[in-house]
């Protein structure tokens, strides 16, 4: 299936994104290419046994033999099959964080967040990160998402502490950062029970609405 790259513009009064491309950037080495390259083929390959069967369904050795490695090999990289799934919800995130670290250390933390989430991902990137979600579903996958989302909010944690007054109270800062992952969850939530496992461009356009919209409800507070 094909996806558009077009994606819904910032909502009124938003800010546009800053660039965040380094213009001496170190370019990554071979050898790290070959280790991302190395990387994705395995985390492809549990994806693509994922989307025609059960966790049970297909073992580690079958998923390095497809990604054409050794099982040595898919565990230099992943603890478990789980692991490589949860890698592009890892993947994503982290991209989140360095898109957030970009932003203007004057900005507030729920403008940049809210920027950072519009900011991050292609429509291809988004379509496996929406398919990964729908596809995991069951708690033993499950589990290492919520992991992925945990490690995030550390990271996010880290962030804001840095962006707000040295006196800011820890509830506060942690009451934050729970919002802003939490919600992001529940967009993810919502867009599943809305569009379960259709990846189409609209309903990846509703996906990058959800995340817009969660940190805006944060933003302007909850009036019921």
């Amino acid at each position: 299936m094909s996806f558009s790259a077009n994606t819904p513009s910032p909502h009124p009064g938003t800010p546009a994104p800053a660039s965040t491309a380094p213009a001496s950037a170190a370019q990554p080495s071979r050898r790290e290419l070959n280790k991302a390259a190395t990387r994705e083929a395995i985390a492809s390959a549990a994806l693509d046994y994922l989307r025609t069967g059960d966790l049970n369904s297909f073992t580690v050795d079958d998923v390095a033999a497809a990604a054409g490695v050794s099982r040595r090999t898919f565990f230099n990289y992943f603890s478990s099959v789980e692991a490589a799934v949860a890698s592009f919800t890892q993947n994503y995130l982290d991209q989140v964080i360095i898109e957030l670290e970009a932003r203007p250390a004057d900005e507030p933390v729920l403008v940049s967040a809210q920027i950072a989430l519009s900011a991050v991902g292609s429509a291809r990137d988004l379509a496996v990160l929406a398919e990964t979600f729908a596809l995991t579903q069951d708690p033993q996958l499950g589990r290492f998402q919520l992991q992925a989302w945990e490690e995030c909010s550390l990271k996010i944690t880290e962030v804001a502490r840095q962006r707000l007054p040295p006196d800011t109270d820890e509830l506060y800062l942690y009451a934050l950062v729970g919002a802003v992952t939490g919600s992001c969850r529940a967009a993810f939530q919502v867009w599943f029970q809305t569009h379960g496992t259709t990846i189409t461009p609209e309903s990846l356009v509703d996906l990058r609405d959800f995340l817009e919209r969660t940190i805006s409800h944060i933003r302007n507070g909850f009036n019921n």
